[in-house]
């Protein structure tokens, strides 16, 4: 039988055909057509992937956007029994408005692996590197996090950076961060990078911080624990929340008071995590369309070795057994 860990650099191509469906329309104003795209194209490399898979959770459904479908089949049915949570785009608004910080992600695991939180509202979620390990609680104070992650990198509270999500939402934890003097990334969408990159040495990105959705929780989960950080993600409680919202979570089995780490929603050691980069970011660089195809920048990381690999691809439309069916 074929192994997770051998097909692991070809899942890359699946995020590949995912940016490039989104980046094909950057900049039309059309959400639904980026996400619709996005989906189609990922879906035709899923088909051509020999794996036995499922998709067990896909960021969309929460917003009526085009998604893949809540255990949707995927794969030939050859290789391994794998599981995915799969981001299409995970910055959707960005490439509707040819904006930086969109990719395209999955993560990928053995089937019971990936625990998913239901795509309802937003979590509170804490990612950094393997020095705060253990140290960070989420009853501790924003200012308590922020001082803690510096201390034990070494840093001054001037050359601390922290990134986060420009919302409405975060403004009071904004507000809280100037006041510290950090410095700060407000990323118009993306958390998933954001958490990589607060895990990676000499990204120049300390901490993440900030509400964000369920699914993308599982997706930076997965790609925190290969690179060996700690990220730590609980229920977030909105005053924009509906009254019914605790309740639908508890049904579901969330434990609504309950800190979930990144052993939590990613179990075991044969995990993968794959991104390619749909618009230029912190993470990876955007695809550029040239003559005849693209480029796509991707990366891929896995366990139990934590190998993390970078590429470049250079894709050519025509004759290719995904591409040449959309681009007629």
């Amino acid at each position: 039988m074929v192994s997770l860990r051998s097909i692991a650099p070809s899942l890359t191509r699946i995020t590949i055909a995912g940016a490039i469906g989104a980046a094909l329309h950057i900049g039309q104003g059309d959400c639904d057509l980026v996400d619709a795209k996005a989906v189609q194209f990922s879906r035709a490399a899923l088909a051509q992937t020999d794996i036995d898979g499922e998709v067990i959770s896909c960021e969309g459904p929460k917003d009526h956007a085009p998604s893949f479908e809540c255990r949707e089949k995927v794969g030939t049915g050859r290789g391994p029994k794998v599981e995915f949570v799969v981001d299409p785009v995970d910055g959707t608004t960005a490439v509707s408005k040819g904006r930086k910080d969109a990719i395209s992600a999955l993560a990928c695991a053995p089937a019971g692996c990936l625990q998913v939180l239901p795509d309802d509202g937003y979590y509170f979620k804490i990612a950094t590197d393997y020095h705060s390990i253990g140290k960070l609680s989420m009853d501790m104070s924003i200012e308590e996090i922020v001082r803690t992650v510096a201390r034990e990198k070494g840093l001054t509270l001037p050359t601390f950076t922290v990134i986060l999500l420009e919302r409405e939402r975060h403004n009071e934890i904004l507000a809280k961060l100037r006041k510290l003097g950090v410095r700060i990334l407000l990323i118009p969408d993306g958390d998933i990078a954001g958490a990589v990159v607060s895990c990676q040495p000499n990204s120049g990105v300390d901490l993440l911080i900030g509400a964000g959705a369920g699914p993308e929780a599982t997706i930076a989960a997965t790609a925190v624990k290969i690179l060996g950080g700690t990220m730590l993600v609980k229920v977030w409680h909105d005053q924009k929340d509906d009254s019914e919202r605790i309740e639908r979570l508890k049904k579901t089995g969330v434990d609504v008071d309950k800190t979930y780490n990144q052993d939590e929603l990613a179990k075991g050691k044969e995990l993968v995590f794959a991104a390619s980069g749909v618009t230029k970011g912190e993470l990876l660089d955007g695809v550029r369309i040239i003559p005849e195809g693209a480029v796509v920048c991707s990366i891929c990381m896995r366990l139990p070795s934590g190998t993390t690999e970078k590429s470049e691809t250079t894709l050519r439309f025509k004759g290719h057994p995904v591409y040449k069916q959309f681009l007629q």
